[in-house]
């Protein structure tokens, strides 16, 4: 567009010059808002995972941004942190420096050793000396060596591939009308103007601007649904993901441990287990175990006050069992523990010995946690009261919302630390199949028999993180988009390794660090919700690439065969101009557009985007030469005014093609966003004023407005029919476009 400000003023086009140049600004204004926008809305989200330090202040600890840290400050870091700063050591402790330095293993790091920004904690807790922060930190000065490299990503790749093919459709069509005008000694430099203009139009302009606003918004969108974005390119990844590796603790269940059945003993009743167990416990520990059995006893109804703990042992690694000696009438012995640990205080336990490991087998069976309960009788001797049955309940949505991700393509498998017999119970009460496998099932198998067991399992049991990322790459190498959960140190590998890694709320840094996407609330529901999301996302982009290359088609192809058969230019320089503004400004809106999520892993299938295009771009081609057809034999126009009259066809049938590209249906089966239809309609209404006026351009009155209005109106409704047809004839032939 430069170049053609430069060639108007070298053919003395004043008007066309002014024109262009405050285009050519307004433009640019536009384009920098925008992008401003977006940039600011990921700077937001990215504050939300700053990286936080402890440091000593004034005498107090405080928790602050790591940016703030200056050299000088005592911080505290420990296992599970990322050190935030050049530091100087004070106790000894491990660390990973893979991120720095590729090297797989721990480095030893010991007092007065410096621990790298960066690095993650393996190991150990300690004051440091804070000695370099920012660009001024090793790994700072790395970083400032790659600081322009940028990843590309798949979406990033098919748009670019989209845009070289509107290029290169342009300059083939420009190089004919060239070509053309130099047989017919045109002038060269009005024909170097109207082609230069040509291809700025045809030059898919908006698009970075498009995909930035749109992944922009959208991972506002995420955030809103507790989701943090930290890398971008996750959105589209996640619209992929068809296999999703969930943790049960926390994220398929509550991680709240509950009591679920109780077998009293002898002549024990249920709530004498209840309350024995409710003395050996204490209020103020907070401890799991404890909170289900108070609160238990309290939805029971149960009463302890009569009841005098004069002593209180509390549990320890040796013992496994906690105690309260404890005084109401008579001073009694309470203990509840590990069920051998509480059968070995019993005498003669032979004879509950075999109950006593029916009922934990069975415990078992159901995913249940054995505790025993026992008591001293008159005469000091132990006697088993009974057992309790713990359990962590899944989440009251984990449910439903697996069976919603089922109905969306996604292949739920659970990953659990927990033995395999809870695993099987969790999965069958969310509706997920009961085939669980260990890791001896994959681990050290050939390759073609683990891909085969991980791609078949319901789930995964007894497994450490090291078997995460196993899993990860198995699934990867049979062509699955994988999504992992994941919350410590040691998931951090797997959740790099997967397609989408998603630190699950509370992770440790290291594992935010390492994610693609950040949850901020418990619960599978979050990564659904995200899912659906990232899917209308990709919808967005989609529809964006059809309307772009329609657009391309029916412009080039049309002014193309205009010059070529009639030798007529259909429109002008600047009416090319006013198209591109005109209609690139609103596409920035389908950022907000409403569309339904797809019911299926979406994937780019240039197949589909290129035929739909093709075959609405050339209908667009037909019903311009048939407006060209209306307005030089029907109504006889004048030069000036017919490329007025085109000019409007051409604008207002390029903003109702994209309420063609954004449905596989008809039209209203989506209503649009309100920001989309305001910023079409003020831009169509902005249009027709300008060519009814002569504003800019020849002035045609209101009645060929009309004419277009009714025109473009009638054949929209025609090819938007033709359209669903198209799609029905596409899917019969075997090429899945209602996913």
């Amino acid at each position: 567009m430069e170049v053609a400000i430069i060639l108007s003023a070298l053919i003395q086009h004043w008007a066309d010059l002014g024109i262009i140049s405050v285009l050519l600004v307004l433009n640019a204004v536009v384009g920098f808002w925008q992008e401003y926008k977006a940039d600011n809305a990921i700077e937001l989200l990215k504050e939300k995972l700053a990286l936080r330090a402890r440091a000593l202040r004034d005498n107090k600890w405080q928790e602050m941004s790591a940016k703030e840290l200056v050299p000088g400050d005592i911080i505290h870091i420990s296992s599970g942190d990322i050190v935030p700063a050049d530091s100087k050591i004070i106790d000894e402790i491990l660390v990973d420096e893979s991120a720095l330095t590729g090297e797989s293993l721990p480095i030893e790091k010991k007092a007065s050793d410096v621990a790298y920004s960066s690095s993650i904690v393996s190991q150990g807790e300690t004051n440091a000396l804070v000695i370099a922060t920012g660009q001024n930190t090793y790994f700072g000065k790395t970083a400032q060596l790659v600081e322009k490299a940028r990843t590309i990503s798949f979406l990033q790749k098919t748009v670019i591939k989209i845009g070289d093919y509107l290029i290169l459709l342009a300059m083939i069509m420009v190089t004919i009308i060239f070509i053309a005008a130099l047989f017919r000694h045109e002038s060269i430099f009005n024909t170097l103007q109207f082609v230069l203009v040509l291809i700025v139009a045809s030059i898919p302009v908006a698009l970075p601007a498009v995909l930035s606003v749109t992944m922009a918004v959208g991972a506002v969108a995420l955030a809103k649904k507790e989701a943090i974005v930290s890398k971008l390119v996750a959105i589209e990844e996640m619209a992929g993901v068809d296999i999703l590796c969930s943790d049960k603790t926390g994220t398929i269940t509550e991680n709240k441990l509950t009591l679920g059945e109780i077998k009293p003993f002898a002549n024990f009743k249920e709530e004498d287990v209840l309350l024995y167990a409710a003395l050996a416990s204490q209020k103020d520990i907070k401890d799991p175990i404890d909170v289900a059995i108070l609160s238990k006893t309290e939805e029971n109804s149960i009463e302890t006050n009569g009841y005098i703990i004069k002593e209180f042992e509390p549990f320890n690694s040796l013992s496994k069992r906690t105690q309260s000696l404890v005084k109401n009438s008579k001073e009694f012995k309470v203990s509840k523990g590990a069920t051998q640990v509480i059968l070995a205080l019993i005498e003669n336990n032979e004879i509950i010995s075999d109950k006593m490991n029916g009922i934990v087998n069975k415990f078992a069976e159901k995913g249940y946690r054995a505790l025993g309960v026992g008591k001293t009788d008159e005469s000091g001797k132990w006697q088993y009261v009974g057992l309790l049955g713990f359990y962590d309940p899944p989440r009251e949505d984990s449910a439903e919302t697996i069976k919603t991700a089922e109905s969306m393509g996604i292949d739920v498998k659970m990953v659990t630390g927990d033995h395999i017999a809870i695993a099987k119970e969790t999965s069958k009460l969310v509706g997920l199949g009961t085939k669980i496998v260990i890791p001896e099932n994959f681990v050290d198998k050939p390759d073609r028999k683990a891909k085969k067991v991980v791609e078949e399992t319901d789930g995964f049991a007894e497994v450490f993180p090291e078997h995460k990322y196993h899993i990860v790459e198995l699934l990867q190498d049979k062509g699955h988009i994988v999504g992992m959960t994941g919350d410590g140190v040691n998931d951090a590998p797997a959740l790099k390794k997967a397609n989408v890694g998603i630190a699950v709320a509370g992770a440790t840094d290291a594992a935010k660090s390492a994610a693609s996407i950040v949850l901020t609330q418990p619960g599978i529901s979050v990564i659904i919700d995200s899912i659906k999301q990232s899917r209308k996302i990709f919808q967005r982009m989609n529809n964006y690439a059809i309307y772009r290359i329609t657009e391309t088609i029916r412009i080039l192809f049309f002014i193309t065969m205009s010059i070529l058969i009639f030798n007529f230019y259909p429109i002008t320089a600047l009416m090319i101009v006013l198209l591109a503004l005109l209609n690139d400004g609103p596409i920035m809106t389908i950022a907000y557009d409403n569309v339904r999520y797809s019911n299926e892993p979406e994937r780019w299938d240039l197949r589909i985007i290129l035929g739909i295009a093709t075959f609405l771009g050339v209908l667009g081609v037909i019903e311009s030469f048939f407006v060209l057809y209306l307005g030089i034999d029907i109504l006889k126009l004048s030069l000036p005014v017919l490329q007025s009259f085109i000019y409007l066809k051409l604008s207002i049938a390029g903003t109702l093609t994209l309420y063609m590209a954004r449905t596989k249906g008809h039209f209203w089966e989506i209503r649009p966003a309100k920001q989309l239809f305001i910023a079409i309609t003020g831009a169509q209404i902005t249009a027709t004023l300008i060519t009814v006026y002569g504003i800019l351009l020849p002035a045609m009155g209101w009645f060929l407005a009309g004419v277009i209005w009714v025109e473009a109106l009638t054949a929209f409704f025609i090819i938007d029919a033709i359209k669903v047809r198209f799609y029905q004839l596409l899917n019969r032939e075997g090429i899945d476009v209602y996913k």
